[in-house]
């Protein structure tokens, strides 16, 4: 299963909205969008999530759902995002099928290597630095803590694609990249540049 290296997660910042967070970063080349809508119903989030898959469909990118294994399925995501405080990735599966990608939130090595027992295909691990876009925040990872987790998790023998997330900046991704990620996710500094498109191709290059 192909995991791309650059995450967008949506955000919908005052006087905008996920939706229009998302067509930016399409229009600018992303290809992997992940919806991220907190504290709201099913009900609510489906006719979203509906409405971002076919702006991916219509760009050529994948759509993940975070959170809403359901609303996932029902708008035909790519792939279902979960969080620490969310349903267990096993239990998911069930839901979605043996086809759908699943990643999975990690903060310590224990959440990693459980992560790849219960199936995901790949885990996001941070926070990096403190993010804004984030309650109930997990302690603080920093450099020396990925280059700790990633050399940790190697000699455990596990091999999902681990991609960085949480506050990233342009200038942490080759320092977070030789810790042997492989990929970052980013919200705002994507969603709050004006100029996206020079901002993204910086970073695929980085990324390459």
């Amino acid at each position: 299963m192909m995991i791309d290296k650059l995450h967008y997660i949506s955000q919908s910042p005052a006087g905008s909205s996920h939706l229009a967070s998302i067509e930016k970063v399409l229009l600018a080349g992303g290809k992997w969008i992940q919806l991220r809508v907190k504290n709201q119903t099913e009900a609510e989030v489906l006719p979203l999530a509906m409405a971002a898959a076919d702006l991916c469909k219509k760009h050529g990118a994948r759509l993940i759902v975070n959170d809403y294994p359901s609303v996932a399925l029902k708008a035909g995501a790519y792939g279902l995002h979960l969080g620490l405080a969310d349903m267990p990735v096993a239990e998911a599966r069930t839901i979605v099928g043996p086809d759908m990608i699943i990643g999975g939130t990690a903060n310590t090595l224990a959440h990693m290597l459980q992560r790849a027992e219960d199936g995901a295909n790949y885990i996001g691990l941070g926070p990096y630095r403190f993010t804004s876009t984030k309650q109930n925040l997990s302690p603080i990872i920093g450099l020396h803590g990925y280059m700790e987790l990633m050399k940790q998790a190697r000699e455990a023998g596990m091999l999902l694609p681990v991609i960085a997330i949480g506050g990233i900046e342009i200038l942490d991704i080759p320092l977070l990249l030789e810790t042997g990620v492989h990929g970052v996710a980013l919200s705002g500094t994507l969603t709050n540049q004006n100029d996206t498109t020079t901002i993204l191709n910086t970073i695929n290059q980085l990324l390459c």
